[in-house]
């Protein structure tokens, strides 16, 4: 009676179990699909913005020259192949007294480089202006019609096929004349900023999620100072710009202006650095590192620390030969998040005081310093489009360094790991 009992059960839970894997099955099948258009959608939507980026970074460019370069030397030499000392010639005999003397006071002479010299040529002699510029699409669609509308209506004008970003837009600095300008002063001062950045942020957020996972207990205090951290990483970035003027670049002047070091004029500096840009990038990503640090450290079996207790391990020799070294590849993940942030916001070093155009290359912590983000804004407000051109070249710089320094990030974490197994 119990063996007729028991198959007749059998059958019944069987006859109810084929209907619902089915529909387990439907419902597994739909949300692949959904997941799976969500990532075309995702694809497309990056492919677009890449080629819009892409589209005004390179094309077709009309460029007339007020003087052709080739007038300005008489021994047959390239302009840009000239020693300093021709160019100077060159460059004094075509300018002004007044000018030249404005040059000098700005920047000596002696401390400039040939190529500083070759560019100041090219910016207040020869002169060049991009009078039209077409797109990458246009130039690769209809590129005969475009050689036939440059012949026409710009007859003193020379076609050439440009790409915004080339070696002279990496080393030459912020011009305003957008044929000219660069983005190597932007370049270092966002290398400046984010190294400062990390530097402070980083081991003050280890450190922070090592005492709250492994040496705070849980009473009411601890707990305050983890809901207030988790609060602080959502806090919009420019409330931190907020705090870095008021306490950076106004209490702490001495300090961030250099003053204090004896590097800077006490009557003319002003906390206006990249120290306080750093510092207060570093406050804003200190929350993001100490939270996902935690994670990491969390994530770390307990069976470890006991094992290494139970060898008579104190407590910080645990976690320092075992937890930490375990944890740092989830805590580099982290890092890195953290980076990508600092490196593209603008918010707070405009509040902080960032140079919208500056030609001199930052030298120290105690430098004015504008970044890539910034230079990027301030292209993109002005009227003229050839601007947009030299800021679709930033774009692609921007994502280029951030890129590489996500992969090195990721590089070492996976030694890390790779070290660990």
């Amino acid at each position: 009676m119990s063996r007729i009992s028991h198959k007749h059960t059998t059958h019944l839970d069987t006859a109810g179990f084929v209907p619902n894997l089915e529909r387990r099955h439907r419902i597994g099948k739909f949300w692949l699909g959904v997941f799976r258009l969500s990532t075309c959608v995702g694809i497309i939507a990056l492919a677009t913005l890449l080629f819009n980026v892409a589209d005004g970074a390179f094309g077709y460019v009309a460029i007339e020259n007020k003087v052709a370069p080739e007038t300005l030397t008489t021994n047959g030499v390239a302009l840009e192949d000239l020693s300093k000392e021709e160019l100077m010639r060159i460059l004094q005999a075509n300018i002004s007294a007044g000018l030249f003397r404005r040059l000098e006071s700005e920047m000596p002479f002696a401390e400039r480089s040939q190529r500083d010299v070759y560019n100041l040529i090219m910016e207040r002699v020869v002169q060049p202006r991009v009078v039209q510029q077409w797109s990458l699409k246009d130039s690769l669609l209809r590129s005969a019609a475009i050689k036939a509308e440059a012949t026409r209506d710009y007859p003193n004008a020379r076609l050439e096929f440009k790409s915004w970003l080339n070696k002279d837009f990496l080393r030459n600095p912020q011009s305003a004349k957008a044929e000219r300008a660069g983005v190597r002063t932007a370049i270092l001062g966002s290398l400046w900023t984010v190294g400062i950045a990390i530097l402070f942020a980083f081991p003050i957020g280890v450190g922070g999620a090592i005492y709250l996972e492994e040496y705070a207990g849980d009473n009411a205090i601890n707990r305050i100072i983890r809901t207030n951290i988790n609060n602080l990483a959502g806090v919009p970035s420019i409330i931190y710009g907020i705090l870095g003027l008021a306490i950076l670049v106004r209490a702490l002047e001495p300090l961030t202006s250099g003053t204090l070091f004896g590097y800077a004029d006490p009557t003319t500096a002003n906390g206006r650095t990249i120290l306080s840009a750093g510092l207060t990038l570093g406050l804003l990503i200190l929350p993001l590192i100490i939270i996902n640090a935690q994670e990491a450290i969390r994530a770390v079996p307990n069976s470890l620390r006991q094992a290494s207790f139970g060898l008579g391990a104190t407590r910080w020799q645990t976690v320092w030969h075992h937890v930490l070294p375990n944890a740092m590849p989830g805590i580099l993940t982290g890092t890195i998040l953290a980076i990508s942030r600092a490196m593209g916001e603008t918010a707070p070093l405009v509040v902080i005081g960032a140079s919208t155009f500056i030609n001199q290359d930052p030298n120290g912590p105690f430098s004015k310093f504008t970044t890539l983000p910034i230079q990027i804004y301030q292209w993109t407000s002005r009227p003229q489009d050839v601007f947009r051109n030299i800021a679709a070249a930033a774009i692609i710089v921007l994502v280029t360094l951030l890129l590489s320094l996500n992969a090195s990030a990721i590089i070492l974490r996976n030694r890390l790991s790779r070290r660990l197994d």
